[in-house]
Order: structure tokens, then sequence, then C-alpha cells
């Protein structure tokens, strides 16, 4: 029998779930022609402002930001594509031909979800291969100001840490653990919540529980003179992960490379739940595709001829543009530490899925 299956026939799946994929990529094109042009014309001035660029560097930029936009807006894609998709099976008698035949409301969205499940697990692989790598190199380019991107070899620069009252600056750090050397250190030295030194000095490596620096020389605040310290021993305390750890960027990273910098994370004992829902929400992320359909259900059950059908579709784009909102809300929360990883990653998508079944049996009755 047809209502003891979970699809319907071939034809009708296939027919379903290619009509909802054809709406959603094709919106999809044209949110990203659309948010490029607006987001070129803004960006261009910058680009150009270095004399070094031309129209090679704009199509540059086109090629590691579009891999943003598409990753971004996928999801609004599908919403888009089911909303538009149900709303004109419905407007066609077409969804109350199939219920006649015998199919539930469950069957009818089988095919999209499906659908939505095969654009998921193509979101995860295009975020993990292709954006995670975009998104690094554009970070890159942005932070020396659209100009040459030195070679990335695992040095970090530019890096702040805390040592007591104290700041360190370091320009460049190199290697890592043990044999982490310190180059362009300048040490802000701080008592009673004032400044009473700086110290600055060429290198610096990890030996016994503390930097030896070389090169060193004190400037007094209080006096205004230098003085030459020469070789001496600061920080003490401050592991070498504290510099190479500072800065994990979870977009610039795939699901492997931030799964690994977690654990180097744990095991230098460095907070990590803001980190842990990134992960998970590289997950939870590219499954609401196949929640889509199901918020979107409701436009397509009821009677088209009643005068609802464009409340009804409205409805259906609130309720996903509320999960949306759900989904940031939580995951911003799972940053502060309010929430922990696994509940801001996932509780949004299992709230709204529940929400989704409820709205679906309510609309179908």
């Amino acid at each position: 029998m047809i209502g003891a299956e979970l699809f319907p026939s071939r034809t009708v799946s296939v027919y379903l779930a290619k009509m909802f994929l054809i709406r959603s990529f094709a919106i999809l094109l044209a949110l990203v022609l659309v948010l490029q042009a607006l987001d070129l014309l803004s960006e261009s001035g910058r680009i150009l402002a270095n004399p070094e660029n031309g129209q090679a560097e704009i199509w540059r930029y086109v090629s590691l930001r579009v891999p943003q936009i598409i990753s971004r807006f996928l999801p609004f894609s599908v919403l888009l594509g089911t909303i538009i998709t149900l709303s004109t099976l419905n407007q066609n008698s077409e969804v109350i031909a199939l219920k006649a035949s015998g199919l539930s409301a469950h069957q009818v969205l089988a095919p999209l979800i499906l659908a939505g499940f095969g654009v998921a697990i193509i979101s995860f692989a295009f975020n993990d291969r292709i954006v995670a790598r975009a998104t690094a190199t554009l970070e890159a380019w942005e932070n020396v100001d659209f100009g040459q991107i030195p070679i990335d070899r695992g040095d970090r620069s530019n890096v702040w840490v805390r040592s007591a009252g104290d700041l360190i600056q370091v320009q460049q750090i190199r290697g890592r653990g043990e044999a982490a050397q310190l180059n362009g250190i300048r040490i802000y030295e701080r008592g009673d919540n004032q400044l009473r030194s700086i110290l600055t000095a060429e290198r610096g490596e990890f030996v016994g529980n503390a930097w030896q620096v070389q090169g060193a020389q004190r400037f007094d605040v209080a006096s205004g003179e230098t003085a030459q310290v020469g070789t001496a021993r600061v920080a003490e305390g401050v592991s070498p992960d504290r510099f190479t750890l500072a800065s994990v960027n979870a977009e610039g990273l795939s699901f492997g490379a931030l799964s690994a910098a977690i654990s180097e994370l744990k095991e230098a004992g460095r907070p990590t739940k803001a980190l842990e829902g990134a992960l998970w929400h590289k997950l939870s992320g590219p499954l609401s595709s196949v929640l889509m359909p199901l918020l979107g259900a409701v436009a397509a059950f009821g009677i088209a001829r009643s005068g609802k059908l464009f409340l009804r579709a409205v409805i259906g784009m609130a309720l996903g543009f509320l999960y949306f909102v759900a989904d940031n809300f939580a995951l911003a929360m799972g940053n502060l530490g309010a929430y922990p990883p696994l509940l801001a990653a996932w509780a949004p998508f299992f709230l709204f899925l529940m929400i989704g079944e409820a709205v679906l049996l309510r609309s179908e009755e």
C-alpha cells in the first residue's frame, strides 16, 4: 500500500525533488550575484587603494568571497525554494491530488527532506574543503590591506599575552613547544595598576620555566631613562603554548583541523568551550537544509482557494527565519559560555524540528 511506504512513487519523488532543487539553487544564484555585486562596490576601493592591485586582484577577491556568501545563504535559499515549491504545488491542486491518492503529509515531504539531506552533505564538504580555506586566505589578505600575503610557515605574528600584571607583545613566534623562539619582544611591566617600565628584546627562547631574552634594554617610565640589560630571564611561568595557541579562527579551519586545535588547547589547559560549539555547529549548520522543508510545509497543506495561501507562505518563511535567529543567538550564548557547546549547536535544530512537526500535524488537519 502507498500509505505504508516512506516515499511516494519514483516518478513523483523525482518530480518533487527536482522542483525543490532547481528553485533552491536558482534563488541561491540570484542571491550570490546581487550580494557579491553589493559587497564588491564597498570593498573595491580598499582593494584598488594598493597601487600594485588591479583587475586580477578584484577577481581574486570575488573568488574568495563567493564561497563565503554561498555558505551563509544556502540555508536561506533552501527555505525560499521550499516555500515556492510547496506554494506552487498547493496552488495547482497537486497536493490535493497526492493526498487523494493516499499519501500522507510526511510522504509528500519525504523527497524534499531527502534532497535537503543531500544538500546538507554537499554543504558540509563545500564548507570543509573550500570555504574554510577561502576564509583563512581572505582574512590574511585583509590583514595586510590587500597587499602581498607572506608565506605561511605556521608562524604567528603580533601576539599579546598577559603575565600577572604585565603585558607581553611579540612580533613573531617561530616553532612550537619548547623549541619556540620569540622575535621582537616588548614587555610592559606594571605595578599598582601603573606602567613602570618597558623592556624590549630582539629575541628569546624558553629555558627552564621562563624566557631567556637577548639584547634587552629597559625604559623606565618615571625617570625617562633607558638602561641596557643584555641577557635576562623574564615571563616566568608563561609556557610556549600561551603564544602559539593564542588565536584560533574556527571559520578558517576545517572540521579536522579545528578538532586538532581544540585537543592542543585542552592539553595546554586553555578554555575551549566556544571552539567546541563552533566545531559542533559545522555539523548542525548544514543540517538546517533538512529542516527547511518541514518548517515551510505549512505552505503546502490547506485549501488554496481559501485565500490564505500567501499567509501560509509568510508563516513558513517566518518559522525559517526564526530558526536562523535562534541558531545565531544560541551560538552567541555558547561563545559567552552561557550555554554548553552541544546545547548551543544542537538545541535550535531539535527545537524547531519539534515545532515543524507540530505545525505540520496541525496544518494537515
